[in-house]
């Protein structure tokens, strides 16, 4: 199973609990592509650049969907490409984590190691993705399910309902 939403979204917290729920592996593809690499995220935006790291982002998907049979945290970015949203739906199913702009912003606070959201008003930065990324997370996603202002115990029941767990 793969969770995909925006930063903040809940995807690595509900990703580890399903995944202990449901006696699974969990696999956090940024942190997959950051160890691959051998340095943080920012680093890798300053390397070589957004592009660099979605190309080091999708080898990182298409080798997690061969050896995972658990449940995945997909970076935030990944639906994008529509080689990865394939690469996912043929893998297991696709659930779109969602919250409003304000609860993300709270959840995120002031986490600087996110370079897509550097620079200006956070909530404005999360606004932009949102609705750059919005009509990727609808296609990509087989199942959404709202987190904002719920716990990840309530988000974990749903999503195992939602996919039959």
């Amino acid at each position: 199973m793969w969770l995909v939403g925006l930063p903040g979204a809940g995807k690595s917290a509900v990703g580890q609990e399903l995944a202990r729920r449901c006696r699974v592996g969990f696999l956090d593809l940024d942190a997959a592509v950051e160890e691959g690499y051998g340095g943080s995220i920012a680093r890798i935006f300053a390397e070589i650049g957004e592009e660099g790291f979605r190309d080091l982002e999708s080898k990182a998907l298409t080798a997690a969907a061969a050896a995972t049979d658990g449940v995945v945290a997909a970076g935030g970015g990944a639906v994008l490409r529509g080689t990865n949203v394939a690469t996912m739906r043929a893998a297991g199913s696709v659930v779109w984590l969602r919250a409003g702009v304000d609860e993300l912003a709270r959840r995120i606070g002031d986490d600087a190691g996110r370079p897509l959201l550097a620079g200006g008003s956070l909530a404005e930065r999360l606004g932009e993705l949102a609705a750059a990324r919005e009509e990727s997370y609808r296609a990509a996603a087989s199942v959404v399910v709202e987190t904002g202002g719920r716990t990840i115990e309530d988000i974990v029941d749903e999503v195992a309902r939602c996919i039959g767990s």
